[in-house]
């Protein structure tokens, strides 16, 4: 199981943090999570529920990531197995997630597709998200998989939907000329475009698109 010791960062000062699988008894700080982290218009159903989070710790709980706060949870991040053709990538989050169940994952899948990630407001700025990325990361080259993958929402899409497609969206963010909350996020990360998705999420700040991006494993020849 996996269990990583850092300090991060509030401001200049340095703050002991946790990032391990979560359990059982960490449900509730979970779902917390989910509500602070995706408030309204973002589709309260689609908030984490008690089944969901059972199948993410029994049929995945490599996958399933949180960080820990002197002893707080303030983030969290989850992820199944999937087995992607890189030619074929149109998907929706819901067909690929099994709607958040992961009742489709796959032990011999060669992909670990990101389902969710979030982060309590109060340490946004801590660079938790991050943190819990990279961490994930670390699964991907453990679990010898090509890459890990999922679909960014687009929240500031909406503001420009009128002047431009979802295409140059995304152009105008990698070259900085946007900023994103998600996108901008994700290229901080280390992850790459790889396409746009129509009717991925239903999302209005998205208008229902959603961008895929992956990071590749750097070991990929070791695993083929």
């Amino acid at each position: 199981m996996y269990r990583k010791e850092l300090y991060v960062f509030d401001g200049e000062r340095t703050v002991p943090a946790v990032i391990r699988n979560y359990e059982e008894r960490d449900f509730p700080d979970l779902i917390r999570i989910q509500q602070e982290s995706f408030p309204p218009p973002f589709p309260s159903e689609l908030w984490w529920n008690e089944e969901q989070l059972i199948n993410h710790v029994t049929l995945f709980p490599q996958g399933a990531l949180c960080i820990e706060i002197n002893g707080e949870v303030a983030g969290s991040m989850t992820g199944l197995l999937v087995d992607f053709d890189p030619k074929h990538p149109d998907h929706s989050w819901k067909e690929m997630t099994d709607n958040g169940y992961i009742r489709n994952h796959n032990s011999d899948g060669n992909t670990l597709y990101v389902v969710d990630i979030g982060v309590r407001p109060a340490y946004r700025k801590w660079g938790l998200g991050k943190w819990l990325m990279f961490s994930m990361y670390d699964v991907v080259v453990h679990l010898r998989l090509e890459r890990l993958l999922g679909g960014g929402r687009m929240p500031g899409y909406y503001k420009y939907e009128n002047n431009m497609s979802p295409e140059q969206y995304i152009d105008a963010v990698v070259k900085g000329e946007i900023n994103d909350p998600v996108i901008s996020f994700l290229l901080h990360c280390g992850r790459s475009p790889v396409k746009v998705v129509m009717n991925y999420l239903d999302d209005e700040e998205s208008c229902n698109y959603g961008t895929l991006m992956e990071w590749k494993n750097p070991f990929n020849k070791l695993v083929k």
